[in-house]
């Protein structure tokens, strides 16, 4: 099989399980694809190989991140393509199904491919009439299609039998064609597991199970039926994208302002949320009443963007080797821009003012006893196997379900303990009492109990 004339340099967020573009145009020039609002990957990637960023393209409305387009047009003066029919209202070019733009020597050709949104666009990447490979966004991606239930449940059928339309329409290109998704492993726009992140058109058709459906209904129903939970952030991220996010300016003061103990008090006295990015240990060992305990990880913007409404004040509790400025950007992605600032001294500090420390049980595998289990995972994951008896709730649904649950001695677990962590911290806020983090996940107990998990719902 030819390999690509051009090989674009991935960007890859493992938090979000998306992939950004960085394209080599082979004038000391690129061109980004989907770049995503956190660009120090991106600008990393130009900077190692010599390149100025000319061009920024998005292949549609992004419900999962806010993009960087716009501030790759005002920082360095990028030109943005996007889809016309977005409607999005900051200066870019908007393109139209078969419309091509000349990059300087190579081509980029929009293709409507409806279906993850309405506007959005594949853009195949020409040496002259040769195609080099797609940027396919959320069309067809790596062993499946994007979730299309982004603009409400009720309309997931329509935009599936679209991404039927869609997916197929991208299989009459060449089949030695690269196929350069945005979802990859990890994102919750249905991809599945995996380590690959990119293919080919001929390797989807002869792989891709969405593309061994027999007719667009048995498509629709696998698609749909693949759907897992959808992240309430992503109903607001798609038209901040399309009003274009604001233009991020360095602060003066640092990431994360410090403030003062009695400062912190003042401000969640007045409905700012504590959020205590530290490890599970350190949180359970004590942490400020009131703290919602998400983990700095990959995955902390996901979880931010899950459990945190965006209008909300946030004030950081982190350990001093913890990286401020990645809980700034990984906040800023999603949105997150009302960051109060840092407890200034961290725990410490709390503590040696003589202010209330709350404090969280740790259990390993074979201290739960009696105890009631409440299991915080996603569904596939529970599904998969789980303790006998454990109740089931996800920790994206877990505050609306408080009053629900009985405050009764309980053990949260999970698959390794920090959204156990963080569903504790959910229901400590809803006053619940007598609860317990399991370090480990199921198949530790397994291990520990000499006993078969539970399968099934």
């Amino acid at each position: 099989m030819t390999e690509p004339s051009v090989r674009p340099i991935p960007v890859v967020d493992e938090g979000l399980g998306n992939s950004s573009y960085v394209v080599d145009l082979g004038d000391g020039d690129a061109l980004v694809v989907d770049p995503p609002r956190d660009l120090r990957g991106v600008r990393a990637a130009a900077e190692r190989h010599g390149l100025a960023i000319r061009f920024a393209a998005d292949t549609h409305l992004h419900a999962d991140f806010l993009s960087g387009a716009v501030q790759l047009a005002h920082d360095d003066g990028a030109q943005v393509f996007a889809s016309a029919a977005g409607r999005r209202e900051f200066p870019h070019r908007g393109l139209v199904d078969g419309e091509r733009v000349d990059l300087g020597g190579l081509l980029l050709a929009a293709l409507a491919t409806p279906g993850h949104t309405d506007e959005h666009l594949a853009f195949l990447l020409l040496d002259g009439d040769t195609p080099c490979g797609v940027f396919t966004g959320g069309s067809l991606i790596v062993g499946s299609a994007a979730r299309t239930d982004l603009l409400g449940q009720e309309r997931a059928e329509e935009l599936a039998r679209a991404q039927y339309r869609s997916v197929h329409r991208l299989t009459t290109l060449p089949p030695q064609t690269a196929v350069w998704p945005t979802h990859g492993a990890g994102s919750f726009c249905s991809a599945p597991p995996g380590v690959e992140r990119t293919s080919t058109i001929g390797r989807e058709i002869a792989s891709n199970p969405l593309l061994q459906a027999p007719d667009a209904d048995a498509f629709v129903e696998t698609l749909i039926g693949s759907l897992g939970s959808y992240p309430p952030y992503f109903r607001r991220l798609a038209e901040q994208n399309r009003r274009g996010p604001r233009v991020l300016r360095a602060p003066d003061a640092g990431p994360l302002v410090p403030l003062p103990v009695a400062e912190v008090g003042r401000l969640q006295a007045q409905g700012a949320l504590v959020v205590d990015v530290r490890p599970v240990p350190s949180w359970a060992a004590g942490h400020v009443p009131g703290t919602l305990s998400i983990p700095l990880r990959d995955q902390f913007a996901t979880w931010l963007g899950w459990l945190v409404p965006a209008d909300t004040p946030l004030v950081i509790v982190r350990d001093r080797d913890q990286d401020a400025e990645e809980i700034f950007w990984q906040a800023v992605k999603i949105g997150h821009e009302r960051l109060a600032g840092e407890l200034a001294g961290g725990m410490d500090a709390w503590a040696a003012a003589g202010l209330p420390t709350a404090r969280t049980e740790l259990v390993g595998a074979h201290e739960i006893g009696s105890r009631a289990v409440l299991d915080v995972r996603q569904r596939p994951e529970f599904a998969g196997g789980h303790l006998p008896g454990a109740r089931h709730v996800e920790l994206g649904a877990l505050e609306a379900a408080a009053d629900r649950l009985p405050d009764a001695p309980t053990v949260v677990m999970c698959g390794h303990g920090e959204r156990a962590a963080g569903a504790a911290s959910v229901l400590e806020r809803a006053d619940h009492h007598g609860l317990a983090v399991l370090v480990g996940g199921p198949d530790d107990w397994s291990r520990a109990a000499g006993r078969a998990l539970e399968t099934g719902s």
